[in-house]
């Protein structure tokens, strides 16, 4: 075991996390669904959505049986949606193929849909007690001013150095502690902004540390304008409903209900709040209209809510925002 690992590992004991909804388990399930919940989202964000998806899926076999609509629905806010409907089709490919029970071979574990190389790892680490290096964001940015690597870590040269170090690393015993360890780390200590370098129990050997460079280091990805789209979407209110559309399965909102959208606002629609709602790789610019006491056109996969009952559904982050505008909404 090396030093560093060991630092880590006595660290966690005594000041890790130790009673977050989905520790002190070991049951694949409940850990595939913590870690693919904690992609790219906080900890405080996760736990509420975690214990109300938990209830109503409990298992495999629950989730497997469930409607992908009603598995947004219980994601719904959450964002980076594919999540959802990954997690939804690999409970169906673990029915089909390994007789409903979680793989624990770490390969097998690479074919479900929405598992990658890190996410694999923390399921056999934590489930199964089988040691993998992990390499997460919080890790990453760990390996990076512990370690002093300096390049954009989403740059493929810069990660190979980062598994690298991972693996050589990674212990063969109290790996568990280990790999929670460094997610305490760059969640609690090692944080983006304000880090905690003086309760660090590997000050004394980060690089970083030592050269006055922890601010600098992970290096930033190199800045992008991002690119800006605009769109006009239509709120019908007829007789205390609105009518929500489904979007195809494919997309960021793939599969959930959405207002009809347009190029340009209609004559007599009433301009609501404009708003921007940014995504990772652009930003939505978006004109929400009233259009009241008017039926549109028949279309395939509609249907008219009241506003109540649209807060419910398997809706994104900016058509709730749009609703809970509206006057006849709480």
């Amino acid at each position: 075991m090396t030093p560093f690992a060991k630092a880590i590992i006595d660290w966690q004991k005594v000041h890790g996390r130790h009673d977050l909804p989905w520790q002190n388990t070991n049951d694949p399930y409940a850990i595939w669904v913590s870690e693919i919940m904690l992609q790219q989202t906080q900890v405080t964000a996760v736990i509420g959505y975690y214990d109300r998806f938990m209830r109503r899926f409990p298992d495999i076999a629950t989730l497997s049986l469930a409607t992908q609509e009603e598995v947004l629905q219980y994601w719904s806010g959450l964002g980076y949606y594919s999540r959802a409907r990954n997690l939804h089709h690999a409970a169906q490919k673990i029915i089909d193929d390994f007789h409903g029970v979680f793989p624990q071979d770490f390969n097998d574990i690479l074919t479900l849909p929405g598992i990658g190389r890190s996410t694999a790892a923390a399921i056999s680490t934590f489930a199964f007690n089988q040691p993998m290096p992990i390499l997460d964001g919080n890790v990453k940015r760990v390996f990076a001013r512990h370690f002093l690597i300096e390049g954009w870590p989403g740059l493929p040269k810069i990660e190979q150095q980062m598994w690298d170090i991972a693996h050589r690393e990674n212990p063969t015993k109290e790996a568990v502690a280990y790999t929670q360890g460094l997610m305490d780390m760059g969640a609690t200590l090692c944080t983006r902004s304000r880090p905690r370098c003086s309760d660090c129990p590997v000050q004394a050997s980060c690089q970083a540390f030592g050269q006055v460079r922890v601010n600098r280091l992970p290096t930033s990805k190199p800045k992008k304008a991002l690119p800006e789209r605009h769109c006009v979407m239509l709120v019908y209110y007829l007789a205390g409903e609105v009518l929500l559309e489904r979007r195809a399965n494919t997309g960021i909102w793939g599969g959930l209900w959405s207002f009809p959208e347009a190029e340009e606002v209609p004559e007599n629609a009433e301009k609501l709040p404009a708003f921007t709602h940014t995504f990772t790789h652009f930003k939505l610019h978006i004109q929400p209209v009233m259009i009241s006491g008017i039926t549109p056109p028949d279309k395939p996969n509609t249907l008219w809510l009241t506003p109540d009952e649209a807060l419910q559904a398997a809706i994104p982050t900016p058509i709730r925002k749009i609703l809970l505008c509206l006057p006849y909404a709480r």
